[in-house]
């Protein structure tokens, strides 16, 4: 499950804890309630205690995990009503964030989602739901940066990975078949100039995977 880091930095190895844990409670490995013990994980990275406190203070802080009174940190749970009220938050934010950056896209802009979308297809090929659901975080990701309003990039922030914990546990029912060709048709109307028909489009996608997620 884990790999040893003799000899690195404490904060290096302190960082490959948080992000090796990250990565497992993102790619579900490890569910909602699993118990994270301080000595069982310093005992399989074969690291001292302290590297592995500062890795899961750093993964309470970020919402991975939580805190629970006589049973340490666990990972956190994502109700189905807390993933319907994001994704209806997002409907009506991303619409703004969408409208407000169309109007300064360039030709680099768009290659640069282009690019995610030509990974997000590489890793459908490898079944990398992970990378997957990396790519479309970022891909959306970009219009909340970029639209010039830090409060709504502020919500981004905070949702981003509640979505990302949501799919990840319910990747059963997490299709990525034809999800390239969904985000090329968010371009294709990006290209077209029409902001009602991108504001339409783009709550059309994340509606119909709200559909996916809470079924």
């Amino acid at each position: 499950m884990y790999g040893n880091v003799p000899y690195a930095p404490v904060n290096s190895i302190s960082e490959h804890v948080y992000t090796t844990i990250k990565k497992e409670i993102l790619a579900g490995e490890l569910q909602p309630g699993a118990r994270l013990l301080v000595l069982e994980i310093a005992k399989k990275f074969n690291i001292s205690q302290a590297p592995v406190r500062e890795a899961l203070e750093r993964l309470k802080s970020a919402g991975f995990i939580t805190g629970i009174p006589n049973k340490g940190s666990v990972v956190s749970t994502i109700t189905s009503k807390e993933i319907k009220d994001i994704f209806e938050l997002r409907e009506i934010i991303e619409g703004f964030a969408v409208r407000q950056t169309m109007r300064q896209l360039t030709e680099a802009d768009y290659a640069y989602l282009e690019e995610i979308i030509r990974k997000m297809h590489e890793a459908h090929e490898q079944n990398d739901i992970l990378s997957i659901l990396e790519l479309d975080m970022e891909f959306h990701g970009f219009f909340y940066r970029r639209c010039d309003n830090h409060m709504i990039l502020e919500l981004w922030n905070h949702m981003r990975m509640k979505v990302m914990r949501f799919m990840a546990i319910s990747n059963r029912h997490y299709k990525t078949d034809g999800l390239a060709d969904w985000h090329l048709r968010l371009i294709e109307v990006l290209r077209s100039g029409d902001a009602d028909l991108a504001e339409r489009t783009f709550i059309e996608h994340m509606h119909s995977y709200k559909m996916i997620h809470l079924a």
